[in-house]
Formats: structure tokens, sequence, C-alpha cells
């Protein structure tokens, strides 16, 4: 076994979620092109023999008991069994998805709750587009929104904050702990009621959004960061994206497939491994530089992750990002938990005349940037991808990356055939 292999064994056997994420995810991929939903019972079947077989068998030899020293053969079994579920999940959301069905009763009251707090900015003095705007990035309505608008802000590459997403739900989460800092942490009880809060509060603001698919990711996520953080344990931030995958993805193996899914796992993945290497290249002391300075390192990860998926399904990718959202993710930061807090409040509270005034000039400055920025010329570059070219350059955005950790030059190899199949492969279709 090479060194590289070695390592990558090691990083796996760290992160417990990610082995079955890995099977659940090759269970429905197999479900979807070569259906198997029978065919898996035999699976199943072998899986039940061969558990029943070496139960007896262990009592009767002990020198062939499936200990921990065999626990290759309880692996496989796991394996096997995890892809069998996966296979008949999968088969159970197929025909789920070909039967028209009425929204529940909770997403039902959601969306009656969305449009009473909609219906409170109709007391700030901003134009309908702008209102349209702020239901959006809060509470992920949607019906209002104008095209132009829509096309504007993908133009300068800030489709996210009209997607509620974990950008928002960070937000959330950051504002409550803001809330309730003054509870030490120190203190077991403390700690407890405070983190308990807040995963209360974030899933009721992922509720209030329509329980959006990004939305519901990030809540995963903290309700499991914060889980590990009540029992005193620092959890792996990879574990813990691949536990908020699998999750979902057991609740519904379809969101594998949506747009929304792997655009929001794959940005936190490069965020996650990207962003702190950047950080790293310049070391800003300076607490008033270093926030920028994380953002601006935050957006580059997360547009680095995600710009083939926007060539594959959309056909461009926005070149003027960088001017945008370093300063419109700050001010995004504050509008969003001050919108919010708008909706919430009565109108007769004291002070809801400088939030309002506050909430209306921040709103016009966020669609000055975007309707100037989404003016300049060549502020998209548009490259339509397919399935085999998207593949072919996560590959070789995959062999950089481990260039740069193992410095081998047989990788930066790998790297430029794979770039000049890349190549070819356009010519021949340009031709």
């Amino acid at each position: 076994m090479s060194y590289g292999e070695g390592a990558i064994i090691n990083e796996i056997h760290k992160r417990p979620f990610v082995r079955p994420l890995v099977f659940w995810i090759t269970g429905t991929i197999l479900q979807l092109c070569f259906p198997l939903q029978r065919v898996s019972i035999a699976l199943f079947i072998n899986v039940v023999v061969f558990v029943v077989i070496s139960f007896f068998v262990s009592k009767r030899y002990e020198n062939l008991s499936f200990g921990y020293r065999n626990r290759w053969v309880w692996g496989v079994i796991f394996a096997g069994l995890l892809i069998f579920l996966s296979i008949q999940r999968m088969s159970l959301a197929e025909q789920q998805a070909g039967r028209a069905s009425e929204p529940g009763l909770l997403l039902t009251k959601a969306v009656a709750f969305q449009e009473r707090m909609v219906d409170k900015l109709d007391l700030l003095h901003i134009s309908d587009e702008e209102k349209s705007v702020l239901a959006t990035i809060t509470v992920n309505y949607r019906r209002n929104m104008p095209k132009e608008v829509s096309r504007q802000f993908s133009v300068v590459g800030l489709s996210h904050l009209l997607s509620v997403s974990g950008f928002h739900v960070g937000i959330i989460s950051m504002f409550i702990s803001l809330i309730l800092s003054f509870m030490l942490v120190r203190v077991v009880f403390f700690r407890y009621l405070k983190y308990t809060l807040t995963i209360l509060f974030i899933w009721i603001f992922t509720y209030t959004t329509g329980l959006a698919t990004a939305a519901v990711r990030a809540a995963v996520m903290i309700s499991i960061y914060l889980a590990g953080q009540m029992s005193g344990r620092r959890p792996d931030k990879y574990n813990t994206l691949a536990g908020a995958a699998f999750c979902m993805l057991v609740y519904n193996p379809l969101y594998l497939f949506d747009i929304g899914f792997q655009l929001s796992y794959i940005a936190v993945f490069f965020i996650l491994y990207l962003q702190p290497r950047l950080s790293g290249l310049l070391e800003v002391k300076n607490p008033l530089l270093a926030s920028p300075w994380n953002t601006l390192t935050v957006t580059v990860s997360a547009q680095t992750g995600t710009i083939f998926l926007c060539f594959y399904y959309f056909g461009q990718s926005s070149m003027v990002f960088l001017f945008t959202n370093l300063f419109l993710s700050l001010l995004s930061t504050i509008l969003i938990p001050m919108a919010l807090l708008w909706m919430l409040i009565p109108s007769s509270t004291p002070g809801t005349g400088l939030l309002r005034s506050a909430l209306e000039a921040m709103t016009d400055s966020m669609m000055w940037v975007v309707e100037r920025f989404s003016s300049i010329p060549g502020a998209t570059v548009s490259i339509r991808f397919d399935f085999f070219t998207l593949v072919l350059s996560y590959m070789c955005l995959a062999m950089i990356m481990l260039y740069f950790r193992t410095r081998k030059y047989r990788i930066l190899i790998a790297f430029l055939s794979t770039l000049l199949v890349i190549l070819c492969w356009q010519l021949y279709n340009h031709l």
C-alpha cells in the first residue's frame, strides 16, 4: 500500500460517517441505473445467512470466531446491508415521486407563517423588487421575485443569497449565539441550555423557509456540531458534513440529484478544506482587516468548488463575484437578522422607526451594487460542460489539491494528462 492510499484510509477511519455515506450513495446510484429492488433481496438473504452461520460457527469453534481481528468481514456485511437498504429506500422514493401528493400539514403551516411575516415588509418604504429580494433572502419567499432581478444576482455571483442556504443559517446561528452569550458555557446546565436553545431556534428558522434543502443541510450540520459541544467533545468538521449528508439521503435519496444539494455540499467541503489554506497565505492580525480577508477566502473557496457545476447546469459563471461578495456578504450578515427582527416584533415596539430606516438604506445599497455590477460588460463567462467534462474537471481539481499536499510529480503528470484529455474532448465536440 502506498503512502497516499494509507493516508486516505486513515482519514476515512477517523470519520466514521464517510463509509456509510459512500455505501448509501452507491446503492442509490445502482438503483437509479439498474433497478435492483428485487435482486437486492438476495444480497440481504446472504447477509442474514452469513451472520447466522458465523454465530453458530463461533460457538462451536473458538478459533474461527469473527471478532475484532476479523472486523473486515463485518465491514463487508455492514456494506452489503447498507447497499440493500439504500436500494430499497431509493425504490420507494421513486414510487413516491411518481405520485402527486398534497403538501403536509407542517409545510402548509410554514407557508402561511411565511406569508404573515412577509406582510410586515409592506410597511417599509422600498420598491416591490426590493421587497421581493428581502422576502427571499430572509424566509425563502420567492413568489414575487422578478426574473430580471434573479438574473442580475446570478450575473454578479450572488445567487446563493436568493436561496436560503447554510450562509443564512450560519448568520442566524451567530445571531442567536450573540443573544445567548450571557450564559456561562463553563457551567454544565447553562451550556446544555444555550446549545439546546440554539438548535431549537435554528430549526424554527429552517421550518419558516419551507425546509429548503440547503437550509436543512446546514441545520443538521450545526445540530450535530452543537450536540458534540454539549458532550464536551470537538466534532470533526468533515465527519459532521458526511453525517448531515447521510441523514438527508436516508430521509430522501432524491436529494442526491438536487442542484441545491450538490452545490451546497461541494461548496461547504471546499470551504472546510481550502479556506484555512488560503487564509494562511497571508497573516492578518488587524481584526478590522481579518474579517474581510476571511470573507474573501471563503468566497474564493466556495467559487472554486462550484464553478464546474455552474458550467454544467447553467453554462455560465460570474467574473465579478470577488468585488460583490466581499461587500454584500458583510452587509447581509447585518441585514438578514435585522429584517427577521422587523418581521417578528410588533410595529409599536420602541426603536422600530430607526430599524425601518436602517433596513431601507441597506436594501437600497444592496440593490444599487447588484444593478451597477450586473451591467458591466463581460461580467459573466459562458462555458457549457457535458457530464464527461464535469467529471474530468473535478479530477483535475482533486489532483491539484493532492499535489500541493504531497508534492509528488507523478500526480502533476496525471493532472496534465487529464487536462490534455479535456482539451482533446472539447476540440472533438467543437469540430
